[in-house]
């Protein structure tokens, strides 16, 4: 386990977590310039964010919560075991977490990836220093925008059914309830119907 020096004010070591280059980029771009900014780290795994950790100790982790197949607060789970002092920032571009269950995976704050870069920053700085922040969270379902028919299919795919079985209980064809589902893997940004439903009940689309 690190014994590196506790974070001040003037110096942090920050190690941003996320799957896509150009968050990378504009992220390690925007912090290392900052004076307050040591050195910004960046990992694409969760394997990799713990070497790093390991590695350099970092003081906070901006850490995304959908992670290819990985999911965000496990590797936050992960992190602080092998770091229990490090702060964690959970952000997203496109899904939401309550505050519950970011605290229970031991995060401090969450806040959207669309925000301003001058406030991402503050976050960053607030959650390196002992401070809690969680943007408000929208309706239950953020912004995404399912139709009647799609909710009903997703409940139903929620509790195990086929499509042939869904397709029955709504009195359509196996192809329509076909081209439904294909419509909620775009929407929810997933390639199956386990990554759909684990997605819809971290959105609150699922009771």
């Amino acid at each position: 386990m690190s014994t590196a020096p506790a974070p001040t004010a003037e110096r942090l070591r920050v190690l941003v977590v996320d799957d896509h280059d150009v968050v990378h980029w504009g992220f390690r771009l925007m912090l290392g310039e900052l004076p307050w900014v040591e050195r910004c780290l960046s990992a694409r795994t969760g394997d990799e964010a713990r070497d790093l950790t390991r590695r350099y100790a970092p003081d906070v982790a901006l850490i995304d919560l959908f992670l290819g197949e990985e999911s965000g607060p496990d590797v936050c789970e992960r992190l602080r075991t092998e770091r229990p002092e490090l702060r964690v920032l959970l952000i997203s571009g496109s899904g939401r977490i309550s505050v519950s269950t970011a605290r229970a995976c031991g995060a401090s704050g969450f806040v959207p990836k669309d925000w301003p870069a001058a406030d991402i920053a503050r976050a960053v700085r607030m959650i390196a220093l002992g401070q809690a922040l969680f943007d408000p969270a929208p309706a239950r379902g953020g912004s995404l925008v399912l139709s009647t028919r799609e909710r009903q299919v997703l409940e139903r795919v929620a509790a195990g059914a086929t499509n042939r079985e869904i397709a029955a209980a709504l009195h359509l064809s196996p192809h329509t309830i076909k081209e439904h589902t294909s419509a909620l893997y775009r929407k929810l940004e997933v390639r199956n119907r386990a990554e759909a439903v684990q997605r819809a009940q971290r959105l609150g689309l699922l009771a």
